[in-house]
């Protein structure tokens, strides 16, 4: 008589499809994710949207220099959304990509709250939210004070979300 034993591996439904194995784990996207996002510091860094400079440059409308970059970021995710839910294409793994349409507020109050939050951050701190990793990892030191405080806020709006109008 033989015994047979079997083993089930269970997936979390959160985990990134695109970086899990057979088995479901996903033991090497944390190498993937620093790499990608190393990758996007320097090219951040290298074409000066990190720079305080071209910030302040934009928000006193001196240079084009931001606003060609952030046109030419919203011109490839509008083409690049419509492709994919036009052409309804699908994950690397044949999973559907769902892309839910946007939730609206009388007047768009959470866009434009959020915006003016978001705007405001951004021209008193020089920096966007997005490459303060960078911008440390680039030796400019005071970032630490902005990821704290980026941190802080997070935790914060995770702390009062259930009290907040959505």
């Amino acid at each position: 008589m033989s015994t047979q034993v079997t083993t089930t591996s269970v997936v979390d439904p959160e985990m990134l499809a695109a970086c899990a194995d057979a088995t479901g784990t996903r033991a090497a996207a944390p190498v993937w994710f620093v790499m990608a996002g190393v990758a996007l510091g320097i090219l951040f860094l290298k074409s000066e949207v990190l720079t305080w400079y071209r910030i302040q440059e934009m928000f006193r409308f001196q240079a084009f220099h931001m606003y060609g970059v952030i046109a030419s970021a919203l011109g490839i995710a509008t083409v690049g959304v419509q492709l994919i839910r036009r052409m309804r294409l699908s994950a690397w793994n044949g999973e559907a990509i769902f892309i839910p349409d946007k939730q609206t507020t009388p007047y768009g109050i959470r866009y434009w709250g959020g915006g003016t939050i978001f705007g405001l951050g951004w021209g008193l701190l020089g920096a966007c939210p997005g490459p303060m990793f960078a911008l440390l990892g680039a030796g400019i030191t005071v970032m630490v004070v902005a990821i704290a405080s980026a941190m802080a806020g997070t935790w914060l709006y995770g702390a009062l979300q259930s009290r907040l109008p959505h």
